[in-house]
């Protein structure tokens, strides 16, 4: 099996193919489904072996990619790393830059690795589990996710909320989900599709950050960071330091991963807020600890492993990537579904096999990425914004081919240099763009299967326990701390 994989006619273009998923993925507005898109024509002329291992070494590659511009020059290159902004750019500003991306790399490996043996071993348990969410468990799940953004900010729950409330209004525009009437587009065309997700994140993020250092004049000329030292070897001690963090938010990101529709930016969000909440210096994150940069980072590659378990074993793409892989492999003769276990056997240790060896595969090609991009950094500071801008233009305008994307991100360039000159943290934002569409569309699709009634939000078993989980999220610490004040002070 490995001996096949590792044959020139599979090796050679799943190598190339891993390289332009470190580009895609490094280029802002240029997603990993992008990347993968890529790559689906160039894969109908290869074997089925090499077809997949292009497509499945693309999907990883590229999601690691997107934290090397969000570290470097916080602005993610995928949407799953919009958490790598927080922790991992302070790491860079204290010119530990190159420390925090490998740091970002092994346990990006590692949290694969965790992913895949999950795929595994426990597949067909974990696809059943997801297979009894319906619209009330779904709803839930975004509520959840949207509460995560008092969990990502740093004693500012008021305003994160305020924030993921703008957000979730911000993803009502376009199209009703049920009605198909026009929402808050003001007559314009371009905006009945809704504003994309992609133009909105580099505008909050890209352009922001280069508004924000123009008006430090002083600093123009002056290189973007200092570039450190650091190699792979020396960022294993703090990798076996936290281990538990990395297995913990590795086993998050698979779980979410395995949810349809969640995806791994979904999955890095939840991760960064759990490993916040269980931190006993919580009050670190976000000034560029240790934590912060690994939980996300393991949590998004275990997530594309955790997707292929629904896609997989009951032929249902668990994000937009896997999607596109099930008609690939469809087009190979691969047909997924529980018979793919029964009847396929050696297809299927193929695919798992390809997904192992492509996480050993991303150590050197992530970090030959993060070398070329970390050529950046010596580089006047002027030069940098104006390729920044320069990149976020083309990123925001090569989504749909529209000007339309480009004043979105201008716009929401503006809105977050406010945001933020008002101590309103951008992040909630984000996740309320990302889970304002999932949170709107199961909650009216629950009533409407209920006739108007929302006692199955409350009663159905996953339900309750989804409600619970948002209820600790709030209120588990402040009423241990009032238990514990009380016993302690008799």
């Amino acid at each position: 099996m490995f001996a096949e994989l590792l044959q020139p006619s599979v090796l050679i273009p799943w190598f190339l193919a891993m390289l332009l998923g470190i580009f895609v993925g490094a280029t802002p507005g240029l997603t990993a489904t992008m990347a993968v898109a890529l790559i689906v024509p160039i894969s109908f002329h290869m074997s089925p072996m090499a077809g997949l291992a292009m497509i499945i070494g693309v999907s990883f590659t590229a999601i690691f990619a997107g934290d090397i511009p969000a570290t470097w020059l916080r602005i993610p290159g995928t949407p799953a790393s919009a958490a790598a902004t927080l922790d991992g750019f302070q790491m860079a500003k204290k010119g530990k830059g190159n420390f925090a991306l490998g740091l970002d790399l092994i346990c990006s490996s590692i949290g694969g690795i965790i992913g895949v043996a999950t795929l595994i071993f426990v597949a067909p348990q974990l696809a059943r589990f997801a297979l009894k969410f319906g619209s009330y468990e779904y709803f839930w799940l975004g509520v959840l996710g949207l509460s995560m953004s008092a969990m990502v900010t740093m004693g500012q729950t008021s305003k994160a909320l305020l924030a993921a409330t703008l957000g979730v209004f911000i993803s009502t525009v376009g199209q009703d989900v049920v009605s198909n009437s026009q929402r808050y587009t003001f007559g314009s065309i371009e905006a009945l599709g809704g504003l994309h997700f992609i133009p909105v994140m580099i505008g909050l993020f890209g352009v922001a950050e280069v508004l924000r250092n123009i008006g430090q004049s002083e600093a123009l000329g002056e290189p973007t960071g200092e570039a450190d030292s650091s190699s792979l070897i020396s960022v294993l001690p703090e990798v076996l330091r936290h281990k538990w963090c990395v297995v913990r938010s590795a086993l998050v990101g698979t779980v979410i991963g395995a949810l349809p529709g969640a995806g791994a930016d979904v999955a890095a969000w939840g991760s960064y807020g759990i490993a916040k909440s269980s931190s006993k210096t919580p009050e670190e994150f976000g000034t560029g600890t240790i934590e912060g940069v690994i939980a996300p980072t393991s949590a998004n590659n275990a997530a594309v492993a955790g997707a292929w378990i629904p896609a997989l074993v009951f032929g249902i793409p668990g994000d937009a990537v896997t999607a596109i892989v099930l008609g690939v492999m469809l087009v190979h003769g691969i047909k997924p579904g529980p018979m793919l276990f029964e009847d396929g056997g050696d297809q299927v240790r193929s695919i798992f096999a390809i997904a192992l060896v492509t996480q050993f595969m991303l150590v050197p090609c992530g970090w030959a990425g993060v070398k070329a991009f970390g050529l950046i950094q010596k580089l006047p500071k002027r030069t940098v914004l104006a390729g920044v801008l320069v990149f976020s233009t083309v990123g925001a305008f090569a989504i749909n081919n529209s000007m339309f994307d480009v004043y979105v991100m201008l716009a929401f360039g503006l809105i977050g240099f406010f945001m933020e000159a008002c101590g309103v943290p951008v992040v909630p934002m984000i996740l309320g763009l990302i889970l304002g569409p999932l949170v709107e569309r199961e909650l009216r699709a629950g009533l409407i299967a209920s006739s108007g009634s929302f006692e199955p939000f409350f009663m159905r078993p996953i339900s309750m326990a989804l409600v619970f989980l948002l209820f600790l999220a709030f209120f588990a610490k402040p009423m241990w701390k009032l238990i514990s004040r009380r016993l302690f002070t008799k």
